[in-house]
């Protein structure tokens, strides 16, 4: 379960967090034997240092834990670095971070008490975390819990984890918040025109079908759109075993998405919420779709196939269409979709391209109140042509090896044509253990989009 503040008591430990730049003094300010203790211990505040006080009959009387120097960008979380190596109890933050610092610290340790424990015991966090005065407990509350629904959902492996359970999940959440969720299945996607999607999933014996949950009545409607692709063997084009080892993790724009709606959800904000996520397997069998094959969508844009592995977009685009034809206020689309994206800013930063530009001023600023980093990418109007074979109207994955999150952004937009449109290509995968952010599955851009709404939908 994902963690939540625990009640104020007078017996929680101080937890008090020094910039390394301001430690001497911090220390000048206590009496002898406890700064001697500390520069003892080797206290010196830098990120991940953690030193514990103790009272004369063993118990813990304070906690320090370093924060780096003053304006440090290199680490976020940094309270949490040090907060994970301390003893069991229940700490209440002390600092002199404001604003959007002191909400990133509350974040981050609320988020460092993350486990994934579904198949293996894990042990389960030491330490409880008493609100810091100043921030909005409910909604960092509501953010963690959306965080960790996405977790679970990457993490969870695809024999766990296919069309069906997503399903599942995506009607968990709409039950959980009092929301529709209607889904169309196979053979009915062809019926009521969602050729794409039907095309990509009809080779796995894991049904295909489009997931649509809406919630709210009032309010700017928002539209979010995420690939949910819950294994990818590349299809005919098969992918080595080493590009196959983290495809479980191919759904996450899904996982994020409604991470991201439980969030709107859990605050309440004042807006018509729709979620649609094209849940599929790309598989091989006799019925897979080929290298070659020209393909219908529900805009009525023909696609050539020149790669099954860029199947992704594939999905997207009969999904978008759909969003597209409500002309909601906004629509936002995540998928784990280019191996491209990650060449170019790697696996920390969410590259987004938006038509909005009200999103393109306000979602940068946003994210980094959030400790969210994105990072905008061109919709290059000049690069249109590559994604224009000469059989087809589009082509699904371009020749060359150029541009190729640009590429398929472009694709993915001509399928939007009535609505302000923002695309990220996320990555949803932490390689390497960090600060409150464990190696595995991970939600990105959802909590810089949460901050970004108000403004840019006039909530």
């Amino acid at each position: 379960m994902p963690l939540t503040f625990s009640a104020p008591t007078p017996d929680a430990i101080p937890l008090i967090a020094v910039h390394s730049d301001t430690v001497d003094a911090t220390l000048a300010n206590l009496p002898n034997a406890a700064a001697d203790w500390l520069r003892t211990m080797g206290f010196k505040a830098g990120i991940g240092a953690c030193a514990v006080l103790p009272n004369p009959d063993g118990s813990i009387k304070a906690a320090y834990v370093g924060l780096g120097e003053k304006g440090q960008k290199r680490v976020r979380f940094a309270v949490a670095a040090g907060a994970a190596k301390l003893p069991a109890g229940t700490y209440a933050l002390d600092t002199v971070q404001t604003g959007a610092a002191l909400d990133e610290a509350a974040l981050g340790l609320l988020l460092s008490g993350y486990r994934f424990d579904r198949y293996k015991a894990a042990a389960a966090a030491k330490q409880a975390f008493v609100a810091p005065p100043g921030v909005d407990a409910a909604r960092i509350e509501a953010m963690v819990a959306g965080e960790c629904l996405s977790r679970d959902l990457i993490n969870t492996p695809a024999s766990d984890m296919g069309p069906d359970e997503l399903e599942k999940a995506a009607q968990s959440l709409a039950q959980a918040h009092g929301a529709a969720c209607s889904v169309i299945l196979g053979d009915d996607l062809l019926e009521q025109n969602f050729p794409l999607i039907h095309t990509v999933g009809r080779a796995s014996p894991r049904t295909p079908r489009l997931i649509d949950m809406t919630w709210g009545n009032t309010g700017p409607a928002l539209t979010l759109v995420g690939k949910g692709v819950c294994f990818d063997t590349g299809g005919l084009n098969l992918k080595p075993g080493a590009s196959m080892g983290l495809m479980k993790k191919d759904m996450g724009g899904a996982a994020t998405v409604l991470g991201l709606a439980h969030m709107i959800m859990a605050l309440k904000l004042d807006l018509r919420l729709r979620v649609l996520i094209p849940a599929v397997e790309n598989s091989v069998d006799g019925s897979a779709f080929r290298p070659g094959d020209v393909l219908n969508s529900r805009k009525g844009l023909t696609v050539e196939v020149n790669n099954t592995d860029a199947e992704g977009r594939l999905v997207l685009a009969d999904a978008l269409a759909l969003a597209d034809e409500d002309k909601p206020d906004c629509i936002i689309s995540m998928a784990t979709l280019t191996g491209a994206a990650r060449v170019a800013v790697g696996p920390d930063l969410s590259p987004f391209y938006t038509t909005d530009d009200a999103m393109a001023r306000v979602l940068p600023q946003a994210a980094s109140e959030m400790a969210d980093p994105v990072w905008q990418m061109p919709f290059h109007d000049a690069y249109e042509s590559m994604i224009e074979p000469q059989i087809a109207d589009l082509d699904n994955a371009p020749s060359g090896g150029f541009a190729g999150s640009i590429t398929a952004a472009l694709f993915l937009r001509r399928f939007v044509t009535e609505t302000p449109y923002t695309h990220f290509d996320i990555y949803g995968w932490n390689p390497v253990a960090a600060p409150a952010r464990p190696k595995g599955g991970a939600g990105m851009g959802a909590r810089a989009v949460l901050a970004a709404l108000p403004e840019v939908l006039g909530l």
